[in-house]
């Protein structure tokens, strides 16, 4: 072998070399910040503290219940000051009651500044959507289930009351559902909810409600106070479907363009939190009993001629009077005649 072949086989022996030092060198110099940034991150894996986290999305004016969160297992290097952690001393049941002052996403943590708590100044206007009034009203425990209502519930409001007429009959009793789907803020002046100490509900009569309302159902509702008596009929937490086509179809809730399932979520989150008022339903006496008036009593017919004022008239809807001698009265369904003795009907 001479000398040139010599020479070009030691320098590709020197350069091989010299690559393999080099790749040796580049991958030992990464290893060691991933090996040193796996040792830093390895303790801060661990889960060894539990934050209050929101199981859903909760809006502006959220009545937090007992639903509406839970412990969470959260790193400790990013547990802030304002979280909620679980620890000696602290009861998760005692945010139940509280309102929501920013929003809060689903998982997302509950901070001390984000919530209000009843006794607070502004609690109230912190419960309460934009737009609406907080209307406060007597309530009748023995005509309804007041005491099974609690502050973040759905009412709709019956009223009951006595129309007089102008005849000399009973006046006519009907109750008439005058208003639906409101929303409670408090009872009694409450906005809490009390427990045993076995952690059940406390079920209390209560005499006064405090409901979230528009200004015009406001106003009606006042109006009602002077009418008659009020009652409350709990709502269920999923309504038919029949009542939300009913609001699709009379352009009280707007259906979003397109597929979105946000958008769409947030329309039947609109429907089911929207009151409503002016398409009542009623029941008179006489959907209850027959012996009771299906209208308002009519005034007395003019009677005329001897004896008048001595037999007089019924009062009834379509009945008739004599003027003189016994009489008897018969009664077919609502219609009353009086018939003279001996005479025929």
């Amino acid at each position: 072998m001479d000398s040139r072949k010599m020479f070009l086989l030691v320098g590709a022996a020197f350069l091989a070399a010299l690559a393999a030092f080099g790749a040796k060198t580049m991958f030992a110099g990464s290893g060691a910040p991933a090996a040193s940034a796996q040792m830093a991150s390895g303790p801060a894996a661990v889960m060894d503290t539990e934050v209050l986290v929101a199981t859903k999305a909760l809006p502006v004016g959220t009545i937090l219940d007992a639903t509406s969160f839970k412990f969470q297992p959260w790193p400790k290097e990013m547990v802030e000051g304002a979280y909620f952690v679980k620890k000696d001393g602290f009861d998760a049941k005692s945010l139940q009651g509280t309102v929501v002052r920013t929003v809060i996403t689903a998982g997302q943590p509950l901070t001390q500044g984000s919530l209000v708590k009843p006794g607070d100044s502004g609690f109230l206007a912190a419960a309460l959507t934009p737009g609406m009034r907080a209307v406060t009203f007597p309530v009748e425990n023995k005509n309804s289930v007041a005491g099974f209502v609690f502050p973040g519930d759905h009412i709709d409001l019956v009223l009951t009351q006595k129309v007089p007429g102008g005849g000399d009959g009973p006046p006519l009793n009907v109750a008439e559902t005058i208003m639906k789907n409101l929303r409670v803020l408090a009872t009694d002046q409450r906005t809490t909810t009390d427990v045993d100490d076995q952690g059940k509900t406390v079920v209390k009569n209560i005499s006064m409600v405090t409901i979230e309302a528009t200004p015009s159902i406001a106003e009606k509702i006042s109006v009602a106070r002077t009418l008659g008596d009020l009652s409350v009929v709990l709502r269920p937490l999923a309504d038919s479907a029949a009542e939300l086509d009913q609001a699709i179809a009379d352009g009280t809730v707007k259906v979003p363009n397109g597929k979105d399932p946000k958008a769409e979520q947030a329309m039947l989150a609109g429907a089911e939190s929207q009151p409503s008022a002016g398409k009542t339903t009623f029941a008179t006496g006489a959907d209850v009993s027959r012996f009771q008036r299906r209208t308002v009593p009519g005034k007395a017919a003019a009677a005329s001629g001897p004896g008048a004022a001595a037999a007089g008239t019924s009062g009834y809807p379509g009945a008739t009077s004599t003027n003189m001698g016994p009489t008897v009265r018969v009664a077919r369904g609502n219609a009353v005649t009086e018939v003279p003795v001996g005479g025929k009907n």
